[in-house]
């Protein structure tokens, strides 16, 4: 089992930025492809962005919804996946979770989670 730990969420305005970090211990992060997910109120856990392992390249992938405002990165020395934001909306706001996946932004049964973060969009 990977444990995760995320952090960096806080409340932030409209077009504001934030940096989010998913760190573990005892494992080399790098081998895992990682996703970030979110969750707001009332709605369903929906993917936000998810990066591939080493043997996949590092490759990024996102939702629609985050495309050209949210980047996944890593930092093997840190061994820690990053998600910056920039450009915050209202609707971004949510409990965000990294988490370890099988396929690209697909979680499963398998899939080891963080306790998640919150970020809060709002003026």
């Amino acid at each position: 089992q990977v444990q995760l730990v995320e952090s960096g969420g806080g409340l932030v305005q409209p077009g504001g930025s934030l940096r989010l970090s998913c760190t573990a211990s005892g494992v080399v992060l790098e081998k895992y492809m990682i996703g970030w997910f979110r969750q707001a109120p009332g709605k369903e856990r929906e993917a936000v962005s998810c990066i591939s392992d080493t043997a996949g390249g590092h490759s990024p992938n996102y939702a629609t919804s985050v495309k050209d405002r949210f980047t996944i990165s890593r930092d093997s020395a840190k061994n820690t996946v990053y998600l910056q934001m920039n450009s915050l909306k209202p609707e971004d706001t949510g409990i965000y979770y990294c988490a370890t996946l099988e396929a690209m932004c697909v979680a499963t049964k398998n899939s080891d989670w963080g306790q998640g973060t919150q970020v809060t969009v709002s003026s």
